[in-house]
């Protein structure tokens, strides 16, 4: 009587559980408000170059000091509030959204193993849909911050430049940019988780097994470090030119019309180097950011005994 041979055993995403969500989104939430408050001087004069054009031609550091000139040192810290906040609830909702989506997709797909011929469009379609959702909580605030940043006699503060927006425009004002940051964030989410996930499937192929288990806690974080690094590049380049869109449109620039429409023309009349200015004070900023955020948001799922998130890298 022949040997049955033992069914191959698949393996399963693990079981991620409320508490597990709420830790992804407390980790989220934490990493990306802490990081991005911090980067609140390098942002104010990254947006001032886009839309001021006695600053266009400035570097960071050049632009940086003429704004400390005219305003003082405070300038540089202008519109934290609706940047802290903001990203609050975005950081959040943007990584538990992430780890969410890749699990739903990865358990539609029938498991990890089945998964891994189809991880980059996963990761591309999660990325989306998190920042999607994200991007509805975050539109106000942005359009409050890129306020109070581009005049300084907007509002004294968060909830003064909020209530007066709300007042002023209602809805339809405060999601006025909505479309620009879909189109800049989402593009940003792809380039950042995309790109993370890449870089730390090629740094652990070209690893045997045995130096994989035995990686210390230091070799871990330059692995993070470095394809946060190139993630945030790659985050920066992609949504370069609707950042610099969403900046125009919230300062009110460009002609009256539909969205799509006042998009296109501010865009034919920036051109191609217009679109990207800025570009290399934002590489600084988002190579920063998400470095910063990928590193704190695993101590922090860590330090709250939280799951690691589903791995589908082709080992091979």
């Amino acid at each position: 009587m022949a040997t049955k041979k033992p069914a191959a055993i698949k393996s399963h995403t693990p079981q991620f559980t409320l508490k597990d969500y709420s830790s992804f989104f407390t980790a989220g939430a934490l990493c990306a408000t802490i990081t991005h408050g911090a980067m609140t001087p390098i942002d104010v004069v990254k947006t001032r170059i886009q839309i001021d054009p006695e600053l266009a031609r400035h570097s960071l550091l050049s632009g940086g000091r003429k704004i400390i000139a005219s305003e003082g040192p405070t300038g540089l810290l202008t519109g934290f509030g609706p940047t802290a906040v903001g990203y609050l609830v975005q950081g959040g909702a943007k990584f538990a959204g992430y780890e969410f989506w890749k699990k739903n997709i990865v358990d539609a797909i029938g498991g990890p193993d089945n998964a891994v011929a189809y991880r980059m469009p996963i990761y591309l379609l999660s990325a989306s849909i998190g920042e999607f959702f994200a991007d509805i909580l975050l539109t106000p605030l942005e359009a409050t911050r890129i306020r109070l940043v581009s005049d300084r006699k907007y509002a004294s503060g968060l909830v003064p430049g909020f209530m007066r927006m709300a007042r002023e425009g209602g809805l339809r004002e405060m999601y006025a940019g909505f479309l620009p940051i879909l189109c800049k964030q989402i593009p940003y989410a792809i380039g950042q988780f995309t790109v993370n996930e890449f870089c730390h499937e090629l740094a652990f192929r070209n690893m045997s097994e045995e130096t994989r288990k035995n990686l210390t806690a230091t070799s871990k974080g330059l692995i993070s470090l470095g394809s946060g690094l190139t993630a945030g590049v790659a985050a920066a380049v992609l949504s370069q030119p609707a950042d610099t869109l969403l900046s125009q449109i919230n300062k009110g620039h460009g002609p009256q019309g539909s969205m799509v429409f006042r998009l296109t023309s501010l865009a034919k009349q920036a051109g191609f180097k217009g679109l990207f200015a800025g570009l290399g004070p934002r590489c600084i900023m988002t190579a920063g950011l998400v470095a910063g955020q990928f590193i704190l948001y695993d101590q922090i799922k860590h330090a709250m005994g939280a799951p690691p998130g589903i791995e589908i890298h082709k080992e091979e």
